[in-house]
């Protein structure tokens, strides 16, 4: 039987309706104030900003090392400086419009709730497995309001600990207190989902929403699923 249920969380249980909408609103902002910002330039450096520092600050952000809030006013910071503003007032200001105009963008997927009804109905328990900074990734939770569906959380900010590190998952398991192969692990990412899921010796779920491939060095899967309505009977089933 499944004894638990353990997801990932971005492009898993939620995406981002349309992020860029959240930084085109924020250079409108910013232009509004009055300081001689063209809200177009502003968009332009900041995908500038994020391609060449952004990304490379990822493993921080993922290992709890730098906060999604402190990330986030450095590349404001650093995008009106390309602009050739260094008015910290602006900084913040872009910073504080921005972070919860990222919220609203966030979205379930359609097939979210019912997996989790059937969950609920059968007794099993569910935890989140993801990587990223804790306050992020605790704010999603809470801008689409599922933070109370999860008997246990692994979130590599808060633990120092990413996926697809074995220990990431031991420890969810331990807290739900089940082991080996009866516990199911959800997520679309091959290396980190997948991967960190076998490593810990548990069912490695690959959710593939748009039939992606995998190269010749991926894992393999226990199961492949392109829709988490697909897990449905077979809860239903081993439940």
């Amino acid at each position: 039987m499944v004894s638990a249920l353990l997801f990932d969380l971005d492009q898993t249980l939620l995406y981002s309706e349309d992020f860029p909408a959240s930084i085109t609103r924020t250079c409108k902002a910013l232009a509004s104030k009055g300081a001689g910002l063209d809200p177009e330039a502003v968009a332009h450096a900041n995908a500038r900003i994020w391609e060449e520092f952004g990304t490379l600050q990822m493993d921080d952000w993922m290992l709890g090392k730098v906060s999604g809030k402190d990330l986030n006013v450095e590349l404001w910071r650093r995008t009106l400086a390309a602009c050739g503003c260094y008015d910290e007032s602006l900084v913040e200001f872009a910073s504080n419009t921005h972070i919860p105009l990222t919220w609203e963008e966030y979205r379930l997927f359609d097939d979210v709730h019912a997996v989790v009804e059937v969950a609920k109905a059968n007794d099993i328990p569910m935890a989140l497995v993801t990587n990223g900074a804790a306050d992020t990734q605790r704010e999603k939770l809470r801008a689409v309001g599922i933070e109370s569906w999860f008997h246990a959380f692994s979130i590599s900010g808060e633990h120092g600990l990413a996926k697809p590190e074995p220990l990431v998952f031991h420890r969810v398991l331990a807290s739900l207190g089940v082991e080996g192969k009866s516990a199911w692990h959800v997520g679309d990412s091959l290396p980190q989902d997948v991967g960190g899921a076998m490593a810990a010796g548990i069912t490695s779920v690959w959710l593939n929403r748009h039939g992606h491939r995998p190269g010749e060095d991926d894992p393999i899967p226990d199961l492949e699923i392109a829709s988490l309505h697909e897990l449905i009977p077979l809860i239903d089933e081993v439940g």
